[in-house]
């Protein structure tokens, strides 16, 4: 089936501009009789609820945790891209749209990644005018840094909190209108389907994670703002709440999941210290425009790092990539660590690290200056690790991150399903096959603040039904399918817990379907996580009960989607037979190991319809078509 991404006619730099006014429009007086669901409180879906709110739309905004405010992308750390130019060294936004493109190996839709490159420097003014401290210049202009894939400085930043200063942007406009009472929050409260009514999709239903009370609730539209599925891999720099339950439920319903194979390995990460861990923690990126990346040029080189002359040192970013050094891309740094400790050179307990050395830094700007940049990156790293990294160099390995693939999306944002729009994270549009750093913050701002309020419109202006009630029989039935569901895990009464399970999954997709693929490791997964998952079913304990606080029931029903979707990432991973950006598939490598794309047969979006549990998903597409940025091997020497 060929898909058909609505994407407007005319030159790239008018579409967005000409599509906004070909579309239908709702006028403020009929806005009141709309309402919409918003899944997810982070920067997509809080900048989505308070906006749409505050056109005049009647908003429902769920999250499972106890405040928007707790959203994952408070973790952010680095920044949130804009082509300002304000440093006047060539940014514009075609550099912008074009490093996009390149970063994410050529697989990204063009006219997306143009409208966000567009409205980039929108989010700053909002962003300016909601209070958000960015950091400024002595002057008082804004300060700008650089970032992976780009040789300008175009990233907005707040020390290293860049994500939480933002977040905490969004969830005023939010907080005002649900004072307003125009958006009705719902804390603690996790989505466990989508109602579908005559094929649209007109409601969810949830559970209130501290009663266990399933309810269902109806609107106009649905919006999921549900972040990524990183968590897929057990550990990764995402936090434990993280999951893909409500864009895989989306999927079983009839939403196309696009590119799951595709996820980021993130270079920057505080290496793994014991199999007693429950997750990774991010240094950002952003420490690498100050820091350096090296290890010992011999294998097994056990002195402290004072002790080895640079002589001695291989500062391999810069000797392969002379032109972005340790500036170069996530998912090209990210191999060269792995390649780097693989042939001995790793540092720390297990050789599985390399260092971040910011004494160069230090001696050139001073400390001081180095603390304000980046002081509570440095005193979270030494709060860890109990090393002192103004001292001694950070010791840092790769770690899965941010997820590139997620519902298919057309340039509307809407899904597959009529009605059910996805955006930041949850949806694929954007990244291509990798994305470059600070552009996540951008993507979600983007897509909430400007792109979403404007197309979600156009939908109710051409699809004018009456909003279902919740005793619709299609209501009724999800509660039943969501409540027999929740029961039959609290009954398997197994010997396992759940965390097992979602270790042992985790280790299966890290090993065959992380870093680096091949044929052979992705056959044996999809072989071997069937068996696990039914060894799931009939051997997993859930302890308490389905009427009261229960995390472990919560993380049963996270993990039990964990393991299918996993076989679908393994799926997409053996049957893409290329190397493009975070998609390593070892048997298409070049000479010099970098990825080598195959353009003549791969250059599509992989859009992966449900068709039944026990049976094969099917491959839709979407071609890729280049008109303004060239086809070529992605290059960073």
């Amino acid at each position: 089936m060929a898909l058909n991404s609505k994407i407007p006619s005319g030159p790239i730099e008018k579409k967005w501009d000409n599509h906004k006014f070909e579309m239908k429009l709702v006028n403020p007086a009929n806005k009141r009789k709309y309402s919409v669901i918003i899944v997810g409180s982070g920067l997509a879906g809080a900048s989505a609820a308070a906006t749409m709110a505050e056109l005049g739309y009647n908003v429902k905004c769920f999250a499972y945790q106890d405040s928007p405010r707790r959203a994952h992308s408070i973790a952010a750390q680095g920044g949130v891209n804009a082509a300002k130019n304000y440093q006047n060294d060539g940014d514009s936004v075609f550099r912008l749209f074009y490093d996009t493109v390149k970063g994410g190996d050529f697989r990204a839709r063009e006219a997306n990644v143009y409208r966000l490159a567009q409205i980039s420097s929108n989010i700053i003014d909002q962003c300016v005018a909601q209070g958000v401290p960015f950091a400024r210049e002595y002057g008082g202009h804004l300060a700008n840094r650089s970032f992976g894939g780009a040789q300008v400085s175009r990233t907005f930043y707040a020390k290293g909190q860049t994500g939480q200063q933002l977040l905490l942007g969004a969830y005023s406009a939010l907080s005002r209108q649900i004072g307003l009472g125009k958006v009705q929050m719902y804390n603690r409260t996790e989505m466990l389907d989508v109602v579908l009514v005559n094929g649209h999709a007109k409601g969810i239903i949830t559970r209130d994670m501290v009663t266990g009370k399933i309810e269902a609730h109806s609107a106009d539209a649905v919006v999921l703002g549900t972040g990524g599925y990183g968590n897929v891999f057990f550990l990764s720099t995402n936090a434990m709440g993280c999951n893909v339950t409500a864009t895989y439920r989306a999927y079983k319903k009839g939403a196309f999941f696009a590119n799951p194979c595709y996820t980021q390995i993130h270079p920057t990460c505080i290496p793994v210290s014991g199999d007693y861990q429950s997750k990774l923690t991010l240094m950002s990126e952003s420490l690498r425009n100050d820091g350096r990346i090296w290890t010992p040029k011999a294998q097994g080189d056990k002195r402290k790092p004072s002790e080895i002359p640079d002589s001695e040192r291989d500062y391999y970013l810069e000797r392969k990539y002379p032109s972005f050094g340790n500036l170069a891309p996530r998912d090209i740094s990210s191999r060269s660590a792995k390649e780097a400790c693989d042939a001995g050179r790793g540092v720390g307990p297990g050789g599985l690290g390399v260092y971040l050395d910011f004494s160069d830094s230090i001696k050139r700007l001073g400390e001081d200056t180095i603390r304000d940049r980046y002081g509570n990156l440095f005193d979270m790293y030494q709060r860890i690790t109990n090393e002192n990294p103004y001292q001694v160099p950070m010791r840092i390995y790769p770690a899965v991150h941010y997820t590139m693939g997620g519902l298919w999306v057309d340039y509307n944002l809407m899904s597959s399903i009529p009605g059910l729009h996805v955006i930041g994270e949850a949806n694929f549009s954007d990244h291509g096959a990798n994305r470059l750093g600070a552009s996540a913050l951008m993507q979600g701002l983007a897509d909430g603040y400007f792109v979403l309020p404007y197309t979600i419109g156009d939908y109710f202006a051409n699809n004018k039904s009456e909003t279902p009630s919740t005793d619709h029989p299609e209501f009724k039935k999800a509660i039943e399918d969501v409540t027999n569901r929740t029961n039959k895990l609290l009954s398997i009464n197994g010997k396992r817990t759940v965390d097992s399970f979602h270790k042992e999954l985790g280790k299966i997709m890290w090993d065959y379907c992380g870093m680096a693929r091949n044929k052979e490791g992705l056959t044996k997964a999809i072989a071997e996580i069937p068996k696990l998952r039914e060894e799931f079913w009939s051997n997993v304990k859930v302890t308490g009960s389905s009427a009261e606080l229960n995390q472990s029931l919560e993380k049963a029903g996270r993990v039990a989607d964990f393991l299918e979707f996993g076989e679908l990432m393994c799926i997409d991973a053996l049957n893409r037979e290329e190397s493009c950006g975070g998609h390593f598939r070892t048997e298409y490598q070049t000479e010099e190991g970098e990825a080598k794309r195959n353009d003549d047969k791969y250059c599509y979006v992989s859009a992966w319809e449900y068709k039944g549990d026990n049976a094969k998903p099917v491959e839709n597409k979407e071609e890729l078509v280049f008109e303004n940025v060239h086809l070529a091997q992605r290059s960073y020497k």
